[in-house]
């Protein structure tokens, strides 16, 4: 079990996952989003080759249109 905090919020893992997979789950694949880990913007490129560790901080920002 990790726990990982996102946003602010605390959230537990039965286990490490990618942050592509942490996307997934969060419904946001496909979205135009910014996160960062522990203080560093991850590339898109980066999301299926890290994996989220015990007491990682993320912050998600998902852009929105409008006008």
């Amino acid at each position: 079990m990790i726990t990982i905090n996102i946003n602010g919020t605390t959230h537990q893992l039965s286990e490490s996952i990618s942050i592509a997979t942490l996307i997934d789950d969060m419904s946001l694949t496909g979205k135009r989003i910014a996160l960062e880990r522990n203080g560093e913007i991850v590339p898109r490129s980066n999301y299926a080759i890290q994996n989220l560790s015990d007491g990682d901080k993320l912050e998600v920002v998902v852009a929105v249109g409008g006008g």
